[in-house]
């Protein structure tokens, strides 16, 4: 694990062991290096519940049970759809905090008109936000590392502005 992704991941668990809360993922073209940054920290079983790399429709359909008429009028790859799958996984799974990521890494855009660097964050807990990084880069694995240092480094901000909030 690259040093700046590990400490964020440990940055996040810390903060989630202090408080005792859970986090559940929902990623997509990190393709499960959020999760993977989250596990790679001793003592994951006390905050990760768990998640997926939610990468197709029937995906989101079956695993997180986001029907089509939710994401009506929602395009996927967006600040918007990325709050619907972080909302869903943190009401599935039942835990304090949720995040959720959807873009396209590359080396081409997705089917949706985003370019290659394109990806969406939400964050669904005790303080809600939601991110887009544009990498401009057509590089998958680097953009695929970016885009998962941003989802970390968004989540532990919201859960440090959370406070006691949750």
């Amino acid at each position: 694990m690259p040093d700046l992704l590990a400490s964020l991941a440990a940055s996040v668990a810390a903060r989630l062991v202090a408080r005792r809360e859970t986090v559940a993922i929902s990623e997509s073209s990190t393709g499960g290096l959020i999760s993977a940054a989250l596990l790679s920290i001793p003592g994951a079983s006390a905050y990760f519940v768990g998640g997926g790399v939610i990468y197709t429709q029937p995906a989101r359909r079956a695993l997180l049970q986001v029907p089509d008429e939710a994401m009506r009028g929602i395009r996927s790859s967006t600040e918007a759809a990325a709050r619907v799958m972080a909302r869903s996984v943190r009401e599935r799974l039942g835990t304090t905090w949720a995040l959720a990521e959807t873009g396209a890494a590359g080396p081409s855009g997705n089917r949706y008109g985003d370019a290659a660097g394109h990806s969406c964050f939400a964050v669904a807990g005790a303080v809600e936000a939601a991110r887009t990084l544009e990498t401009g880069r057509s590089d998958r694995e680097a953009n695929m590392w970016a885009f998962t240092r941003a989802a970390l480094a968004l989540l532990d901000e919201c859960i440090q502005k959370a406070g006691g909030q949750s």
